[in-house]
């Protein structure tokens, strides 16, 4: 069986990292706005690259930077990132993000991260896998004091949570300077609950705009909108 992915315009090599490609990421990558033409992007935690690459496909972004722990992670990131057509635009960093925050003096125009989000201990069978899912591994104390340090005065920073988590964290991000322009909900389907918050924040206080994005009518049929907000990556849409 083959593990990796194809993608319209890319591949993504996924056999030895533990976060495969999933609908958080895509969600991710497709939902971030690009409207200020961010010219510096940062993924942080970037598994095999997926939202750096889906990022470099939608924008002009000369930098695109991803910073990420995990050594099989890494290396997969960095392959996909030389087979893809922006290879040029395209740069892994292999640390912790605390480590790399402390160490870059540079700032970024937009930041983007699908943070671990588990705050209890997991247990799936997979090691790899269980610590790259678990809050331990990026708290979000870490994660936004990084964020706030790096994003550049007119920047933004985007992220996808359990929508359990959104309280928290919009609390800490409000504590850093960090208020939030855009929120989306997301359902599996209209009956079920919502499971996913996409934030998006500036340094700014201001309006925030919020809605709700259903990825399936019912089993297999996808809403008009996440068809939109995804066609230019899934071959099937």
């Amino acid at each position: 069986m083959n593990p990796d992915f194809q993608f319209k315009e890319f591949r993504i090599r996924q056999e030895r990292s533990a976060m495969k490609v999933g609908t958080d990421g895509v969600l991710l990558g497709a939902w971030t706005s690009l409207s200020h033409r961010p010219d510096a992007i940062l993924d942080i935690g970037a598994g095999t690259g997926l939202i750096a690459l889906m990022l470099a496909q939608r924008s002009e972004a000369e930098t695109i930077d991803a910073v990420e722990a995990e050594g099989a992670a890494f290396e997969e990131c960095v392959e996909n990132f030389e087979a893809s057509p922006w290879a040029d635009r395209l740069f892994c960093y292999h640390a912790g993000f605390a480590e790399f925050a402390d160490e870059i003096d540079d700032s970024y125009d937009l930041i983007v991260s699908n943070p671990p989000y588990f705050e209890s201990q997991v247990g799936g069978g997979d090691p790899a896998r269980d610590r790259a899912r678990q809050l331990a591994a990026l708290p979000f104390d870490v994660l936004l004091d990084g964020v706030s340090h790096l994003l550049a005065p007119n920047g933004r920073f985007a992220v996808i949570l359990p929508f359990t988590a959104e309280v928290v964290f919009l609390q800490e991000a409000e504590s850093r300077g960090l208020f939030p322009s855009r929120i989306t909900h997301v359902k599996g389907n209209p009956k079920a609950p919502v499971k996913r918050s996409l934030l998006e924040f500036s340094r700014e206080t201001g309006p925030c705009t919020q809605n709700t994005l259903t990825i399936e009518r019912e089993r297999h049929q996808y809403t008009p909108e996440y068809t939109a907000l995804t066609r230019e990556f899934y071959l099937k849409m």
